[in-house]
């Protein structure tokens, strides 16, 4: 209990430190692209749609909006074909580069009738359901050699770690949610998918992001009408855009209170 107090004492003077001094000339040069799942991790699978491959797609266009018409803007890719990338190496892409998002791309997997898009920030989960999406993206450590030294002893299986690891983005949260909501906007009022909102939950690769961060899950593969449309190159470009207005908006909101 000491710990955690602790814990969110230094985060609340991490983001007061942040908000005063950084909001005076905020400029938004650096993002870094997340493709979730790749290599011998496919992600949740449809009857033939492969996550991996849906989410790569996504990000690769996404990308290209970005570096076609807002050219002062770095894009960086944790991968830009199919290979493993453990999940601390992908938060570690975007402090290298001193990114100023980091936005992860995924898809969903649910009961058969579950559908719709939703856009995560690190935080304490408010639902069960909100947990196990955390636990199934987090439990891709498994797949990585020592894993337990790397996050600190996390049990991707216990909501106790969950909990714990989901403190570590407060500095972050208010900007990450901000970047959220004008996703899950877009993608409802101008794509025309049915938006199951922002929430929060303990994600690994959120967690050592020392900037504001996303992970968008995009759809459900397990759905067999969201499969066919997520499987859709058009599709997949609606979607990119979907994004890249988003980030367009919050890169302008952000730099007009300069």
């Amino acid at each position: 209990m000491k710990n955690i107090v602790s814990l969110t004492v230094f985060a609340f003077l991490l983001f007061s430190s942040f908000t005063t001094f950084e909001r005076k000339e905020v400029k938004i040069r650096t993002v870094v692209i997340d493709a979730g799942h790749g290599g011998k991790d496919t992600g949740c699978n449809g009857a033939s749609a492969r996550e991996k491959e849906v989410a790569l797609k996504v990000a690769l266009k996404l990308g290209e909006l970005m570096e076609e018409n807002i050219p002062d803007v770095k894009v960086i890719y944790t991968r830009k074909d199919d290979r493993f990338v453990e999940l601390i190496d992908r938060a570690g892409i975007a402090n290298k580069n001193h990114a100023d998002l980091f936005i992860s791309i995924h898809c969903n997997s649910g009961p058969s009738a579950a559908f719709g898009t939703e856009t995560y920030t690190m935080g304490l989960h408010k639902s069960s359901s909100n947990l196990a999406v955390a636990t199934r993206e987090n439990s891709v450590i498994l797949q990585e050699e020592n894993y337990e030294k790397n996050y600190n002893g996390f049990n991707p299986k216990s909501p106790q770690s969950h909990i714990l690891f989901s403190l570590y983005q407060s500095a972050y949260l208010e900007n990450s949610l901000r970047f959220a909501q004008k996703v899950e906007k877009e993608f409802k009022t101008k794509v025309g998918r049915s938006s199951r909102g922002v929430k929060q939950a303990g994600f690994l690769v959120l967690w050592k992001s020392a900037m504001p961060s996303t992970l968008i899950e995009i759809g459900f593969l397990t759905n067999p009408q969201e499969e066919k449309f997520l499987n859709d190159k058009t599709n997949q470009t609606y979607m990119a855009s979907g994004i890249y207005r988003a980030f367009k908006e919050y890169k302008q909101e952000l730099e007009a209170m300069n």
